[in-house]
């Protein structure tokens, strides 16, 4: 009988970028100031948890993320490219408004979500993000049956995480939070694939020793 690995997902800490709504897809961006705090407080909300191996995005804002959460539980931290977010191509590097402006009918696309759509100079469309993710967190999962797992990434992987774990479709509203830091729950079996355990715990980013980074 197939046991269970259970998947602790994180989204990455905050940067400057996730402020000002500019596309990052596979820019490395580093983690602002609370971003790196973040980054602290979800290590340190996992130190006690058994995790058998960390997963994580070979982008900066994610490894940065992923390595305090090693040194917090001194669990081995492993690259995967296969974590990465979404490729955005001609996206990269503009805000939400300027995509807007520049390129109206690719955003109105973007907006309603057509599963289809892939952006201008090598873009990901929804329905390949969600097979190379789907595939990804197999290929983890099933190293680690009977075993808790962190994989640290992405918004745009957090979204698809919980689409396969409640089959939602792509083009489904999104009414769940993608918090930067937050702590996601997941059960994944060979048979089944992904359920859904827990979402966007963030009780630790409440935590009043943020003031201690702003004073």
């Amino acid at each position: 009988m197939n046991q269970a690995t259970r998947i602790i997902a994180i989204r990455h800490g905050e940067t400057a970028w996730n402020v000002d709504t500019r596309i990052q897809g596979h820019l490395d961006i580093p983690l602002n100031d609370t971003g790196l705090w973040q980054a602290r407080q979800v290590g340190q909300a996992l130190a006690d948890e058994p995790v058998a191996a960390i997963y994580s995005s070979d982008l900066l804002r994610a490894w940065a993320t992923a390595q305090a959460v090693a040194q917090a539980t001194g669990a081995p931290l492993n690259p995967e490219r296969g974590l990465r977010e979404r490729s955005f191509g001609s996206f990269q590097g503009r805000t939400f408004e300027q995509i807007e402006r520049e390129v109206p009918e690719q955003a109105l696309r973007w907006r309603k979500r057509d599963p289809d759509f892939a952006p201008d100079g090598g873009g990901e469309s929804l329905t390949m993000l969600r097979e190379r993710i789907a595939c990804t967190v197999h290929q983890i999962a099933a190293r680690h049956s009977g075993q808790q797992i962190v994989l640290v990434a992405h918004g745009g992987v957090m979204d698809v995480l919980y689409r396969l774990a409640t089959h939602l479709d792509l083009q489904a509203p999104r009414t769940w939070q993608l918090t930067n830091a937050a702590i996601n729950r997941l059960l994944w079996t060979g048979d089944h694939g992904l359920a859904l355990v827990g979402w966007a715990d963030t009780q630790h980013l409440e935590d009043s020793s943020r003031d201690e980074i702003h004073s």
